[in-house]
């Protein structure tokens, strides 16, 4: 179950931190690394001393441009953040929502930023599930090498000890890429037609995506909803006054 998890690093700025990730993953079973635009390098000297023997997790670490290139063929995804949303969001432990990314037979991601600024709303918009490590409040900071061993600890303990609920779903979930390109789609639409402002758009839109991301849809049921959206974006070219605003 461990091997269907990545474990992603938005903009890692530390070598010695991604060293020491590399190592506890490797303690723990986790294969899957994936560095997000990564601000160091992550095969100098300071991080193949820390991965100790976990060199072959700094190889065959993928590196990419973006998250959503980050999250491609993903198809559940957890954010770890310190910090409260403006959207009333549940903050979960990681021994409570991280058995959640073992479950089925599916591919899963564990989101991790930036050690000066943690993950942005946007950045968070991409993730269905958050936790939040708890720690002393007088000093609850951890960096980011500390928190990503307490998560993939917890993983492992959750594979090991028979505490995940096997959940098999009936129907294939379909990807987060795939949700992803119905969100832009979908927000696209909204602007046009006007039910969303470009002010507003971004926290509207997040509401929806949480609301979405619930639902676990299929591959199918995003090809539906797209259907919708291609609709209603013929129809809306067909009014009378969008042919004179193109003719003008």
């Amino acid at each position: 179950m461990l091997s269907q998890v990545k474990i992603i690093l938005v903009e890692p700025a530390g070598a010695l931190n991604v060293g020491s990730i590399a190592r506890s993953m490797k303690n723990m079973g986790l294969k899957q690394l994936v560095l997000v635009n990564p601000q160091c390098n992550p095969f100098s000297e300071e991080a193949r001393r820390m991965a100790v023997h976990a060199e072959d997790i700094l190889e065959k670490a993928q590196q990419v441009h973006t998250l959503p290139d980050a999250l491609v063929g993903c198809q559940r995804a957890i954010a770890t953040t310190a910090r409260t949303r403006h959207i009333p969001t549940a903050l979960e432990t990681p021994r409570k929502a991280l058995p959640w990314l073992l479950e089925a037979d599916l591919s899963a991601a564990l989101i991790f930023g930036p050690e000066d600024r943690g993950l942005s709303n946007e950045e968070l918009n991409y993730a269905q599930k958050f936790v939040s490590i708890p720690a002393n409040p007088d000093y609850p900071t951890l960096n980011l090498a500390q928190s990503v061993t307490v998560c993939t600890y917890e993983l492992y303990q959750a594979a090991t000890t028979n505490t995940v609920t096997s959940t098999m779903p009936q129907t294939k979930i379909a990807s987060l890429d795939t949700v992803e390109a119905y969100y832009q789609h979908l927000e696209h639409t909204l602007l046009t037609i006007g039910y969303l402002y470009p002010h507003t758009a971004s926290a509207r839109m997040e509401k929806i995506r949480r609301l979405y991301n619930r639902a676990e849809l299929t591959p199918e049921e995003v090809a539906l909803l797209r259907g919708v959206l291609r609709q209603i974006d013929w129809l809306w070219q067909l009014l009378p006054t969008n042919k004179s605003q193109e003719k003008t």
